[in-house]
C-alpha cells in the first residue's frame, strides 16, 4: 500500500512530501470529523472509545466506507464499479505497488463536484488522506485491519459482478443474504476482534471471540437490511430482502415498496427482522467476552447492540414503515438514554438492558429523557 503523507490541504489527486506532524494531526482530526458525517452509529462508537482504539476503529471504518460508497453508487455501471473496487483492493494489498492516487484517478469521473458531494462522497474524494493517515499506524494495527477490509472489498466486487445484469443487487435467498451480510459487516466483526486479540488474551477467550464476532456484525447488518428497504430500493436500486421470501407472499422484488403490496411485503420485513433477532444471543456473548484493552470500552459496542434491539422492537410493531419514506428507527430521546446507561453499565448489565429495551423504549421504561 502506498500514497503516504497526502495532506488535507492538497488536491485530491496530488501527494505531499515530508512528514509534518501538524499536518498528520490535522488529517487524523479530519478523519474523526468525517465519521460523524457518514454514520451516526459508528460516530457514537468512536466517540466513546479511548485512544488508540478510537482512531484505529475510525480509520478502519473509513477504509470500509470508501468501498461501500462505490458499491452503493447507482450512477456507476456495475462493470465500472467492479473495476474501481479491484483497484482499491490493489491499493490495500501490501504486496502490490498500486498507489492510492491511482484509485482516486480511477473513481474520479464518478465523484460528484465538490459543491454537490454528500459526506459519503467526500470520504471517497479524500481517500488519499485516509490511506496516508492509516499508514502511520503501527504495523500490527495495519495487519489487523487490512485483511478483513480486503475481504469486504472482494466480496462487494463479487456481488456486483454476480448481479451486473440487474443493475443493482437482488438477493435470491437466505443463504445469499447471509453471505452478503458477512462481507458487508461480518468482516467488521473480524476486524474488531483482530485489534482486540493482538496480545495478552488467553486462547479460550480468543476462540470465543472469533466464534461470535461474525454474528455480531451479521446482527447489525440484518437490522439495517430490515429497516432500510425503501431507501435501499429507491436510492440505490438494491433489494436485499430475499426474492424467495417475497415470492412466498406473491411479491416481486421490483414491486417491493408498491403501496398495494405493503401488507405482503411487511410480512417479509418482519421475517427478515426475526432472522436478525436470531443473532442477538451470539452478539451479546461477543460483547460479554471482549477484553477492555487498547482503549476499548463496553459502551462503544453495547450502544449499537442495544439500539439494534430497540430497532427490532420498532420493526416488530410497524414493519410496513420500512417500505415508506417514514422508515423505522428509534427516537433521539431513546438513543441518548441508551448512551447514558451504556456509559455506566458493565458487561453483566447487558442482559437486563436488552430485556428492558426489547419491550419498551428505554427512555420511557426508565423515565429518562422525557
Amino acid at each position: 500500500m502506498s500514497g503516504r503523507n497526502i495532506s488535507a490541504g492538497e488536491s485530491d489527486l496530488e501527494s505531499a512530501v515530508g512528514g509534518d506532524p501538524e499536518a498528520a494531526r490535522a488529517d487524523l482530526d479530519w478523519c474523526h470529523e468525517a465519521v460523524q458525517g457518514v454514520s451516526r452509529t459508528f460516530a457514537l462508537t468512536v466517540d466513546v472509545l479511548d485512544e488508540p482504539m478510537a482512531s484505529h476503529i475510525c480509520l478502519g471504518y473509513l477504509l470500509c466506507r470508501v468501498a461501500d460508497t462505490v458499491e452503493d453508487a447507482g450512477h456507476i455501471p456495475p462493470a465500472a464499479q467492479t473495476d474501481v473496487l479491484e483497484t482499491y483492493d490493489a491499493v490495500l494489498d501490501p504486496d502490490d505497488d498500486t498507489d492510492v492516487v491511482e484509485f482516486r484517478a480511477a473513481v474520479d469521473e464518478w465523484v460528484p463536484p465538490e459543491e454537490e458531494r454528500n459526506a459519503d462522497w467526500e470520504v471517497v474524494a479524500r481517500s488519499p488522506t485516509i490511506v496516508a493517515t492509516f499508514e502511520e499506524f503501527p504495523e500490527d494495527v495495519r495487519d489487523a485491519i487490512v485483511p478483513p477490509v480486503r475481504e469486504m472489498v472482494d466480496g462487494m466486487a463479487m456481488f456486483l459482478d454476480r448481479h451486473a445484469e440487474a443493475g443493482g443487487l437482488r438477493i435470491d435467498d437466505r443463504d445469499e443474504l447471509e453471505q452478503y451480510c458477512y462481507y458487508a459487516a461480518g468482516t467488521v466483526g473480524t476486524l474488531i476482534t483482530n485489534l482486540l486479540t493482538r496480545a495478552d488474551v488467553d486462547d479460550e477467550r480468543v476462540r470465543r471471540l472469533y466464534d461470535t464476532a461474525e454474528e455480531f456484525g451479521l446482527l447489525l447488518q440484518l437490522v439495517n437490511v430490515s429497516k432500510d428497504v425503501y431507501d435501499d430500493y429507491t436510492a440505490e436500486n438494491n433489494v436485499y430482502i430475499p426474492a424467495e421470501w417475497l415470492a412466498a407472499e406473491g411479491v416481486d422484488q421490483e414491486s417491493i415498496v408498491d403501496p398495494e403490496n405493503h401488507a405482503s411485503s411487511a410480512r417479509v420485513v418482519d421475517r427478515t427482522a426475526e432472522y436478525a433477532h436470531s443473532f442477538l444471543d451470539d452478539a451479546q456473548a461477543y460483547l460479554e467476552t471482549m477484553p477492555l484493552k487498547h482503549g476499548n470500552t463496553m459502551a462503544a459496542w453495547s450502544v449499537p447492540y442495544l439500539l439494534a434491539v430497540g430497532t427490532l422492537r420498532e420493526l416488530r410493531s410497524r414493519p410496513e414503515d420500512a417500505l415508506t419514506e417514514t422508515g423505522v428507527k428509534v427516537s433521539r430521546k431513546e438513543v441518548f438514554a441508551v448512551m447514558s446507561a451504556a456509559g455506566d453499565a458493565g458487561r453483566d448489565s447487558l442482559a437486563d438492558l436488552r430485556e428492558t429495551i426489547a419491550n419498551k423504549p428505554f427512555h420511557r421504561a426508565t423515565g429518562t429523557g422525557e
